[in-house]
């Protein structure tokens, strides 16, 4: 495999907040030159030193410092549980991973982020290793964390529910992490170089990122982009396939790439590799240098590719035998053959890897923008989420994507002060979805509310259409969000505060209260037998 480029070195297109920043940590004493640096500085509270208005005068920070004292003051009322997690590091991804253990109160999980780092030394700029984080997270049940608790965070200081178990020395950036749903232990990153990178993380070995370490290796590196792809990835959620997106500047890949591992696994069991190390129980059946090259090449798009996701379902079609007179069951994977990815073309593309490597939909326009990010209902295939730089999100029905020539949106969700990074559909409620953004924000939607009055038979005047939860807990862009299909209604985001912060980011656990998302009526026949219990445990006459 050639090594990775570096990510000092590659231009970024625009200012999206992906590899857009890196922290810098000033060395002055000569003495501190000569001994090894770690990333991880070596005080324990305070991790970053933050700028005051009244030192900077900068009135945008004021505005982020009302805004965020204003949401901390209505963390109990807002939230079932939070953790808050203070990285010394920007991360430009974070992943839930598998479930490891269950007990009465919590749930220990596996966590995925990523660490991007240098170091500036005098008049030059030392990198210390960019790294893919793996932590053991302690996800606290429903119900169980007190008010009092959750809100006495302290903002400087990493949690104590999140513990680094293993890192590795990432080859580049970490600008996307997905994990593999038949087993999550194997996860894909993107960087700033063609190949997509695929770890099988019991397998590798725990490094420690100081100057100079050397890079991990991955246990398979996929090819077949022809420049870099730094964005777009997903995994399929059925079989083990591979989607990529590439990265135009200053190449001219703009084309989706499709990867099976099967084919890989195929190739080993041929006797094509001589020297097979996997886990035992991987789905990677590593080798020395490990590469694969992809099923297919997809061209349609003429811009950088932004994000790529598979069609979440399948489907079971009858087959009537009318000479046994017997139903007979055909099981056919659509997930693992169709597709969509959009880009800064402002197009969403709809692909069939059954019948070629051309669009069979492509929707211009579909927004007035770059489209950053897309998501494919796992409740309903006809739903897709997309959003753009135009600060807004669009859910399309696949069934009528244009009317005369124009892109033609179910609903445009419209509430965003700044360019969307992420959309995805809530696993626990069909119709509810979450999108963050540049403004800090992680806003939960419901579809179905759209429309619909409040009591009064008027719709809030401060409200957008179907906004129903609005995350204020970051102060700078949030650049990913998760939720999480073990524990409902559990999301992990992580902010790159680069920009308001000097240095770092910060990763958030949180978990809105059920009073919010439940049915209205169940919510005040509860509050009233709330209220009724403590009438009668009042003094009595």
């Amino acid at each position: 495999m050639e090594e990775a480029s570096s990510p000092l070195s590659q231009p970024k297109k625009r200012g999206r907040p992906k590899g857009s920043k890196k922290t810098t940590t000033t060395i002055t004493s000569s003495e501190d030159h000569h001994r090894e640096i770690s990333p991880l500085p070596n005080n324990n509270n305070t991790m970053r030193d933050r700028p005051t208005t009244t030192t900077t005068g900068n009135k945008k920070a004021a505005a982020v410092d009302e805004k965020y004292n204003h949401w901390k003051s209505v963390v109990p009322i807002l939230y079932d549980w939070l953790a808050n997690h203070n990285l010394v590091w920007p991360s430009l991804s974070c992943r839930w991973g598998p479930l490891l253990e269950q007990s009465k109160n919590k749930n220990k999980q596996r966590l995925y982020l990523s660490e991007q780092a240098r170091i500036r030394f005098l008049f030059s700029v030392f990198s210390v290793p960019n790294t893919l984080v793996i932590a053991n997270c302690d996800v606290v049940k429903p119900k169980v964390a007190a008010a009092e608790h959750i809100s006495q965070f302290n903002e400087e200081a990493r949690s104590p529910f999140v513990k680094k178990y293993k890192t590795i020395i990432h080859p580049g950036e970490v600008n996307r992490i997905r994990e593999l749903p038949q087993n999550k232990n194997i996860v894909a990153t993107h960087t700033d170089c063609p190949e997509v990178l695929i770890w099988d993380i019991e397998a590798q070995p725990n490094r420690y990122a100081v100057l100079g370490a050397a890079e991990s290796h991955a246990d398979l590196v996929l090819t077949g982009h022809a420049d870099n792809a730094e964005f777009a990835l997903a995994m399929c959620p059925s079989e083990p396939y591979v989607l990529s997106g590439g990265y135009p500047y200053p190449g001219k890949d703009k084309y989706v790439v499709l990867w099976s591992i099967h084919d890989h696994i195929s190739t080993l069991a041929g006797g094509d590799s001589t020297n097979p190390s996997g886990a035992a129980g991987s789905i990677i059946k590593s080798a020395d240098n490990a590469s694969l090259g992809p099923r297919g090449i997809f061209q349609g798009h003429t811009d950088t590719v932004e994000d790529v996701q598979f069609c979440p379902t399948s489907c079971i079609i009858i087959v009537i035998d009318t000479f046994y007179m017997v139903f007979k069951f055909l099981f056919v994977d659509k997930a693992s053959q169709e597709f969509c990815s959009v880009g800064d073309d402002s197009c969403l593309i709809l692909w069939d890897a059954r019948v070629g490597t051309d669009p069979i939909m492509k929707v211009e326009k579909a927004h007035n923008a770059d489209v950053h990010c897309v998501d494919w209902s796992p409740h309903d295939e006809n739903y897709i989420l997309t959003g753009s730089a135009d600060h807004s999100v669009c859910m399309f029905d696949r069934r009528n994507l244009t009317c005369d020539g124009i892109a033609s949106p179910v609903h445009k969700f419209e509430e965003h002060k700044a360019p969307v990074l992420c959309v995805q559909w809530c696993p626990d409620k069909r119709s509810v979805f979450g999108s963050s953004a540049e403004d800090s924000c992680v806003n939960i939607w419901d579809y179905e509310q759209v429309g619909k009055n409040t009591e009064h038979g008027t719709k809030s005047p401060n409200s957008a259409p179907g906004l129903f939860f609005k995350h204020c807990g970051h102060r700078d862009k949030v650049v990913d969000f998760h939720w999480n299909v073990y524990d409902p209604w559990t999301v992990v985001s992580v902010s790159d505060d680069v920009e308001t912060i000097s240095g770092g980011g910060t990763l958030q656990i949180w978990r809105m209260s059920d009073l919010i998302y439940r049915p209205r009526d169940e919510v005040l026949t509860e509050l009233e037998d709330f209220k009724a219990h403590v009438a009668t445990c009042g003094p009595r006459a």
